[in-house]
Formats: C-alpha cells, structure tokens, sequence
C-alpha cells in the first residue's frame, strides 16, 4: 500500500536529524524521570546507558516499572489528533520507543552481564518492555499511525550504512529484516537480541575466548553489545566515515561555527587544526558509545583510538603538543556527557576522565619516547605501524616504562595495546618475493620479457602502471603489487611464470601455494612470539618480579601494569588472522567490518567449534615453516630480535633465544612495510584533510 502524505510526513520526522545540547547541570529527582526526561530531550542512547552501573542492580526492576509508567503516560498523551499531525508528538513516541529498544539490547548484550544484572530481573524487565511497546503499536494502529514503522526503518537504515552494506552489523541488519513480522517494534526487539545472541563475537566475549576491537567508526552501539570493548579510528577511517554518514559532516559544521570565521583567513593554514576537529567530531560519538564500559572497568576497557597527525608522527614535540590539545578537548566534553550518564550515582570514581588511547606510529624512533610520555600522564597508547617482534617489544618496555612512573605518582593507568599488523607484514612479504619470481623469471628472455610482462599485467588488470615510464623492476614491482595480487595463487601469475620457466603450471602452482601458505602464516607467528615474550605462564610471573625488583613496585601495582597492557592483531586477511590469535587476557583482537563478517560465516560452516580455538595463541606451529620463512630477508628482519633486546629480556629474567636480525629502532623508518603503511596514512591523511577545507570554504 503506498503512503499516505500523513505518513510520509511521519517519515520525515522520524529521520531528522536529532537536537543537539542538554541543558547543564541535569534537572532530574530520580532515576527513572533521568532516563525519561533524557530519552525525550532527544537522547535515548545515553538515557538507556545511565542504567549501565553496579549501583542499579539491586533496584534495576523497581526503576524500570517506573520507567514504563512515565513513558506509557507520555505515549497515551501524544496520540494525534484525526487530520493533524504534530511533530512534538511524534518525537515523543520517536524516543519512547528508540529508549526501550536501546535498553533492550543493552541487556540483550554483553553489557548486563559486565554491570552483573540477574538473569530473572534481565529476563522480567525484557517482558514488560516487549509487552508496552506491544501496548503501543496497538494504539497505534488504532489510531492509524505509524511511528513504530519507520523507527524500525530508521535503525535498519543505519545499520546498513557500516561499510557501505559490506560489515557485520550492515549483514545483521538484513538478517533482523528476515526474522521479523511486519514492521512492528516489539518484533524487532526480540529478532535483534536473537541475531545477537547468535553471533560468535557474542559467544566468544561472554565465553571469555578473547577481547574484540573494532576498525571502524560507525555501527557501534551492535558491536558493544556484541562485547566489543575498544575501536580504532585512523586518517583512512575517519574519511571513510564521513563517506558513510553524512551526517557527521554537518554535525562538524555546527560544532565548528564559532572557530570557521578565524579558519577562512588562512586556510592552509588552519588545515590540520581543521582536520583534526573533524576527526574529533567523528570521535565524540565513539567515546559515547564506550563510555560505559570504561566506567564499569575503570578504564581498563572501553577505550577508543585516535591516530595522531602522522606528519608530525617522527616528532616528540608535535605528537605531544597534538595528543594533550585533544584529551583536553575530549575531558571537556566527557566532564559534560558523565553529568547524565552517571546522573545520582556516587562520586567516588574520577569523572570526564578520557576513555582514550592515542595511536603511536611505531616507524620512528621518536615513538619510543612519545609512548613513555604519554604513559607517564596516565594516557593511554596503541602503537601502530608495527610489524616486527623487535619494534613491539621495545614499545611495550616503553609503555611499561611509563606506567611505572605514573603508578608511583598514584595515577591509574589507562589500558594501552600493542598492535600487530600482522595482514600488511604478509602483504609486504609477499609482494618483496612475487618481485624477486618474476624478476628472475622474466629478466633474461629478451624480447617476450616484455610481452611476457604486459600479458602479466593484463591478466592482473594492471595495465596502467606500464603506460608510465618506469624502468623492468618498477614495473613489476607496481603490476604485482597488493593493489593487484592479493594472493600468489593466481592463474595469470602461473601463467607466466610457467611460460617464462618452460615447466608445467601445476608445478608453479604447487610452488606458490606452499609460499602463500607460509606467508599466511608470517603475521601470526610475529604475534604469537611477542605474547610468549610477554605473557605466557611461564614468562608473565618474570615481568611481574622485573616490575617489582627494578622499579619498586608492590605486587598489586606490577599486577596491574602487567594486566592493562594487550596485543592488538590488526589489519587481517582472513579468519584464521583471528582465530589463531585468541587469549583469554592481554589479547584484543581488532577486525574491519567485513572481516568480521568472514569470521562470522566461518563460524556458521559445518563442524566449526570455538573450542577448538581457545587460547590458541599458545599453539604450536609447523616448525618447518618458520624454517622456510626464515630464508626470507623481511620475514627474519621482522621475526627476530637484536642482540641489544635480547640482551634486555636476559637482565628482566626472560630466558630464550630470539636471534639477533631483528629490525633495531634506526632501521625502523626504513622497513618496508613502515612505509608502504605511513606512505598510505599520510596521503589519507591529506586528502582528509583538502576534503575538510573545501567543506569549511563552501559553508563560508
């Protein structure tokens, strides 16, 4: 049946753009009419969220029975009228219904149980609210009215948003749709905690398997109550957000009026300044959604990651300088959001205290002394642009360095991770050996180099890069790159290079599929090495009696330090990326949206058990693959450590030998994968930033 005008009038309402400021201080009495007055001033999320504490778990049923009256009343009073249609009304019956969905799923999720709500309260308060809104959509119809409708509407439409359809939670979206009946709320809650409680993220954090994090700006509030407890934003991610939500663009421009006169004066000038508000508006929200968590953890989760400037990344000052201008700025407005999210609770615990850990480009030497700094401040760090055992073991002694001096300050510190791009190391590894094959394949032929070299590149659909001058090498260096070959077991490929051998494609087959396989494995075994260096049984108790006796710590506070430091598997390829880096503590892994969608069909695949991947990190490997990675220059370089490191892990009491052609902390900047990665980050980066100017001149 098509729409009335009555109803896309509804429509229209319903997907507004929501109000912007509270009013400072709250204005509540109790807790219910906090989450009411909240949810209806146009904020459900935090209205909902405000529940999320220790200290409502004795009275979660009593507040919610008052919860449901106010509401239930406020609904009844904003029927419309026959002919007429009032726009306060409907955002009151908007936010009525999104506050209940939005508590709903909190206790769906993960989050009921980290506040530890009862099973039977979860349960009964789960009842009532499907039983209102099923109350309400009866009115509704009655009425002929449809703002339930297009609510539903409205969060599919966002959830499918998430990577442009290609994420989990865009996937999860489409499944809720086939589960539901119509169109109607109370169908929808009960689909989406299903599809929820389904997933295998969900089972993993509940069972404890691993910590997930999340690349990726938007679609949040799901993956939360998935048990996601960190997010990871950089110059390529910030871009892509505003790409995916136009709103954040215009949600920029009116958080950024006042300053906008002072910008088009200059602005080139203003252009990093102007870059960085806009990644922070994208930001605000990510702290928001996590807030809860680090307030329920005390900042031991919940943490959300801001990429620095990477043209300042090689600089102590400017890093430093950029990194305090934004916690400021996030400590304004978390002191703001913390006045209703912890509205009536006790005030014993720190608050506005930033939920944030800043990305340290690990390339430069220069992030030695950044990641100590900063963790001096009780400022969170994650190291980034890092490949390599040497370059994560020196950074976490500098964490630790630092943690050391902001505990004997009796500063709590704030969790730090060490990431492990472990997906862009193979894609390096990679690409430096097809270079070698295919130079040493094609280098003697003569004249059928080269139409072996374009028949290459058609095949690859790589064309272009030889419609450039570029000498032999730089053309198969720009034709076989992770652009164009995202695997060595590929028929053009083996094509060629069986041509240009004089032997059979199944044997140049059999050949890449064994390296392929070997590399596959390179990211994991860099990350598996940094964890056994660190935290496996028999090592952990060592840090801990190194913490103790170098530094004079107590046992609680070496415990502590130990406890807030996690590694941080990134950039993944494919599901066995995850799955064969899961711990059960100092582990969190961090997945792109549509990576999370590989684990979860691989998880959906016949005779798939997580048990078979718990605490799989410790697993031991094939050791002749680590031998034949070995032969490979890069592969070592990143593998092994310096005889200056192993040097320090014998003085903290680490047994073992680790090698010594590791990558020392001068030759970082100089590792290919540092920059491949920082070339990428930097050039997002400045397009970002063009972008944000060009939006800052229109609107002048």
């Amino acid at each position: 049946m098509r729409p009335t005008e009555s109803d896309q009038a509804t429509r229209s309402i319903v997907f507004e753009v929501r109000p912007g400021r509270l009013t400072y201080p709250p204005g509540s009495q109790d807790h219910a009419g906090h989450v009411v007055a909240t949810s209806l001033a146009g904020y459900p999320e935090p209205a909902a969220d405000h529940l999320l504490n220790r200290e409502m778990r004795a009275q979660l049923w009593i507040v919610m029975g008052s919860v449901i009256r106010q509401l239930n009343l406020e609904f009844v009073k904003s029927g419309q009228e026959k002919g007429i249609l009032d726009k306060d009304k409907v955002k009151v019956r908007q936010m009525a219904y999104e506050v209940l969905v939005e508590i709903a799923m909190n206790l769906y999720g993960t989050e009921a149980s980290l506040v530890g709500f009862s099973d039977g309260d979860v349960k009964k308060v789960l009842q009532r609210i499907v039983q209102v809104i099923r109350t309400w959509e009866e009115i509704e119809r009655k009425e002929g009215s449809s703002v339930g409708q297009y609510v539903i509407e409205r969060y599919l439409n966002e959830m499918r948003k998430v990577f442009s359809g290609g994420g989990m939670v865009a996937k999860m979206a489409d499944e809720i749709g086939q589960k539901l009946q119509g169109g109607s709320v109370s169908g929808f809650v009960s689909a989406a905690g299903s599809v929820v409680q389904g997933n295998i993220y969900y089972v993993m954090a509940k069972g404890k398997v691993c910590k997930f994090g999340n690349d990726y700006a938007i679609g949040l509030r799901w993956l939360r109550h998935l048990g996601y407890v960190q997010v990871s934003t950089n110059p390529v991610l910030a871009a892509r957000a505003y790409d995916d939500d136009p709103s954040l663009l215009m949600r920029f421009m009116e958080e950024t009026r006042e300053k906008r006169a002072r910008w088009i004066k200059d602005l080139n000038a203003s252009g990093d300044e102007i870059a960085m508000q806009a990644t922070m508006v994208a930001l605000w929200p990510n702290l928001a959604v996590f807030r809860p968590i680090a307030a329920l953890t005390g900042y031991h989760d919940g943490m959300v990651s801001y990429q620095l400037n990477p043209n300042v990344a090689s600089s102590l000052e400017g890093s430093m300088a950029d990194a305090l201008m934004i916690y400021s700025a996030a400590q304004d407005f978390l002191g703001r959001y913390d006045d209703y999210l912890l509205w009536g609770y006790s005030n014993s615990e720190e608050r506005g205290r930033p939920n944030i850990v800043f990305k340290i480009a690990g390339g430069y030497p220069a992030a030695v002394e950044i990641t100590s700094s900063l963790n001096s401040l009780g400022i969170g760090t994650n190291n980034t642009v890092t490949y390599t055992v040497a370059q994560e073991t020196t950074l976490i002694m500098a964490a630790m360095r630092g943690m050391t001096e902001a505990v004997k300050k009796g500063i709590l510190p704030t969790q730090i991770y060490e990431t492990n791009m472990g997906g862009r190391l193979e894609s390096h590894l990679r690409e430096v050996e097809v270079v070698k094959l295919v130079i040493e394949a094609l280098k003697s032929l003569g004249e059928r180099r080269d139409a072996l070299l374009q028949e290459l590149a058609k095949g690859l659909n790589a064309s272009k890069e030889l419609e450039t001058s570029k000498d032999f090498e730089g053309s198969v260096r720009s034709v076989v790159s992770f652009r164009y070959l995202k695997s060595l077991v590929n028929e053009p490929l083996i094509n060629v290079l069986a041509s240009a051998k004089g032997i059979s494609k199944e044997e140049v087959r059999a050949s890449l599929m064994k390296l392929e396989s070997d590399i596959g494995m390179a990211g994991t075994l860099v990350a598996q090495r940094t964890y056994r260096i660190f935290f496996s049984p028999e090592n952990r108790p060592r840090w801990l009696d190194y913490l103790e006796k170098q530094h004079g710590l107590t046992p609680t506070e070496a415990d502590l330090i130990m406890d807030r430091i996690d590694l941080l598997p990134a950039s993944k390829r494919k599901p066995n990326d995850t799955y064969l880096t899961l711990a059960s503590r100092n582990m969190t892994n961090t997945e792109f949206p549509d990576h999370q969608y590989r684990i979860l069909e691989a998880s959906r695949q016949k005779g798939f058990s997580i048990r078979y991947f718990e605490n799989s990190i410790a697993r031991e490997h094939d050791k002749e693959i680590v031998n034949r990675l070995l032969l490979l220059e890069d592969f070592r370089r990143a593998y092994e450590l310096t005889p200056e490191l192993g040097e320090r892990l014998r003085d903290a009491g680490i047994p073992g030998d680790y090698g010594r052609d590791g990558l020392s902390v001068s030759e970082w900047p100089t590792f290919g994968s540092v920059m491949k990665t920082m070339a990428e980050f930097t050039n997002a980066y400045n397009m970002f930033k063009a972008k944000c100017i060009e939006a800052v001149r229109a609107a002048s």
